[in-house]
């Protein structure tokens, strides 16, 4: 696929470039999502998720954390809607398509409704999740983001409608990028910020400071109480996987509204020339951060 047609897939020009929800929400589920799946399992591993386990996941996505929640034996609600990522630049961000592959995920083809009988998926407001008369509040809560950012402002609104759902001293985590000198991405993510800042910087990629996750659990009540780094590279099959992987974050709407798809396309190939290697994968090695902070 050349860059051109990488643009027409993912992002419609027009008198407003408009996301294609579908390829978008298949393009994170089939390329993207996997990258963060060791930040997924250090989490997991550190909380001990299990059977036993009531998890709500904050920004679900198409599903991969919450399946292999599942898959440990524990019982997860994952919730997503469109409002919940902070990089989504204010067109629809398809949350319905998101979903509707998170139910595949959970449900596969010839397993029947009760292939993962302890997960369900809401669309909404966590407080749809709320709990019916006698069950248990969770026992832990999750909020991993499209690409591990969104703690940084974009799950306000859920992390405040989340906390009271969890029993006392739950562990609430927030995940983000690390240090920028250890993540290779931000060189990438700056294409993004660049030519977002020429529409104003409205809806562009904004890092978190060095306490920004702390800072994050403070305003919403939480007790900070430990943290964690885990190796997340991003490996690509080809540089066409590559560039539609990275858009199918949402980093780069604000670009596309601020200049043009094929533009964005073009720098975005550009920006991952460097991270190809000479069998002709792309390999950025990442490093991302995660809080767990306790609920009061």
């Amino acid at each position: 696929m050349t860059p051109a047609l990488a643009g027409q897939h993912l992002l419609h020009a027009g008198a407003a470039p408009r996301v294609d929800r579908r390829a978008r929400a298949r393009d994170w589920a089939e390329i993207q999502e996997r990258m963060l799946v060791p930040l997924y399992e250090a989490v997991y591993d550190r909380l001990g998720v299990g059977t036993g386990t009531r998890l709500l996941a904050l920004g679900c996505g198409t599903g991969l954390a919450v399946l292999l929640a599942a898959a440990r034996g524990a019982e997860v609600t994952g919730v997503d809607s469109g409002t919940n990522s902070g990089a989504d630049s204010g067109a629809d961000s398809g949350a319905d398509e998101r979903l509707a592959l998170a139910r595949e995920r959970l449900r596969p083809a010839g397993r029947g409704p009760g292939a993962c009988p302890g997960a369900r998926i809401v669309d909404g407001s966590p407080r749809r999740a709320a709990l019916g008369p006698g069950e248990p509040p969770y026992t832990v809560v999750t909020a991993f983001g499209p690409a591990g950012h969104a703690a940084c402002g974009g799950f306000g609104e859920q992390l405040a409608a989340a906390v009271p759902l969890a029993r006392r001293g739950a562990p609430v985590v927030l995940a983000g990028w690390g240090p920028p000198e250890r993540c290779s991405s931000t060189s990438v993510l700056r294409v993004a910020a660049k030519l977002a800042d020429t529409g104003g910087g409205a809806g562009r990629p904004r890092p978190l400071g060095r306490d920004g996750l702390e800072e994050a659990a403070r305003r919403h009540g939480l007790r900070p109480d430990g943290s964690g780094r885990v190796a997340c590279p991003f490996g690509y099959a080809d540089p066409d996987s590559a560039v539609r992987g990275m858009l199918s974050t949402g980093f780069f709407d604000a670009a596309a509204e601020a200049t043009d798809p094929e533009r964005v396309v073009k720098e975005l190939a550009e920006a991952l020339h460097p991270y190809r290697r000479a069998d002709g994968t792309v390999w950025m090695p990442n490093v991302f951060r995660y809080v767990i902070a306790r609920v009061p």
